[in-house]
């Protein structure tokens, strides 16, 4: 079962910051034990919350606001999506990133759809 760890409240330190490169080893710690189990299938960091810009439709009208969505009080920092055993496994990983120290790991399952192709896939084809 697919599951998606997202990264919530979690301040990173930037390249060259005090405490970068104990924090990007400690990431790396973790996903190296995700890939180890054959949990990992896929992990970003995101931009800042002021680089996103967000779109909504109403009433047939498109809006487009930059930054997150007003009304969020907590900032998604980035997301990893494991593929676990179960449940149990995906809170056991969870509970060992290092940004759960931090912040916060929403987890949640992921719906098993087909496969969409990539624009990039339907022009290489």
């Amino acid at each position: 079962m697919r599951y998606l760890l997202m990264i919530y409240n979690c301040e990173r330190p930037e390249p060259g910051d005090p405490g970068f490169a104990e924090a990007l080893a400690r990431v790396n710690a973790f996903a190296d034990e995700c890939r180890r189990r054959g949990a990992l299938v896929a992990g970003d960091p995101l931009h800042r919350e002021d680089t996103a810009t967000t779109v909504s439709v109403r009433e047939g009208r498109t809006l487009i606001t930059d930054g997150p969505f007003v009304e969020t009080h907590e900032h998604l920092g980035g997301y990893y999506v494991l593929d676990c055993r179960d449940l149990d496994e995906a809170l056991e990983l969870a509970a060992l990133c290092p940004m759960a120290e931090t912040g916060t790991i929403e987890v949640r399952p992921l719906v098993h759809a087909p496969a969409i192709p990539s624009a990039h896939a339907a022009a290489d084809g």
